[in-house]
């Protein structure tokens, strides 16, 4: 029988498979992408918690559906740092990562005009979920290389002891299950 993990996030309500990531351990799968209600109930949420910003950057993919929702509601430019590096990017910027959902070394690149453009803009991370922080910390160091100014970092979700942090702004906290 599969398992599933409730969550209250932004006045809503669902159920989170229970998925396997080794044998220690298994994480309530959030997934924002096709949710079109709870993306909106948690961008509109999470902007009343984070300070004013010119422009919103998410690591591409899962946080993607967030930071366009969040741009939308506040009419302002959002940008993804890219997995790979696009026919259309132009002498872009890259920096390696490391996350908990994704086996190996990935590296995150941002086209050079986007860089350009985040130099002394007040800058908000945002992503669906903040675990391990590897993702966060690889984003920063994309955008401090891009001369951002760097105001908040943000999720739906803190997972495990992401939770305890306090330099981080989220909605709700995800518990991780030991085996």
């Amino acid at each position: 029988m599969e398992k599933y993990y409730t969550l209250k996030v932004a006045g809503l309500t669902r159920e989170l498979p229970i998925c396997p990531i080794n044998d220690k351990l298994d994480i309530a799968a959030f997934v924002m992408f096709s949710d079109c209600e709870l993306t909106v109930r948690c961008a509109e949420e999470l902007i009343k918690k984070i300070p004013k910003c010119d422009v919103i950057v998410t690591a591409e993919s899962k946080g993607i559906p967030l930071a366009y929702e969040m741009a939308k509601q506040l009419g302002i430019k959002y940008l993804v740092a890219r997995k790979s590096v696009k026919a259309y990017m132009r002498d872009p910027i890259s920096i390696n990562v490391h996350s908990i959902t994704t086996a190996g070394t990935q590296t995150l690149y941002l086209d050079r005009e986007e860089a350009n453009y985040l130099k002394g803009k007040k800058t908000v991370i945002v992503d669906d979920v903040i675990s391990t922080g590897e993702s966060l910390v690889a984003v920063e160091k994309l955008l401090n290389e891009a001369g951002a100014d760097i105001i908040a970092k943000s999720a739906v979700l803190a997972e495990g002891e992401a939770a305890d942090r306090t330099d981080i702004i989220f909605l709700e906290k995800l518990p991780l299950f030991f085996k």
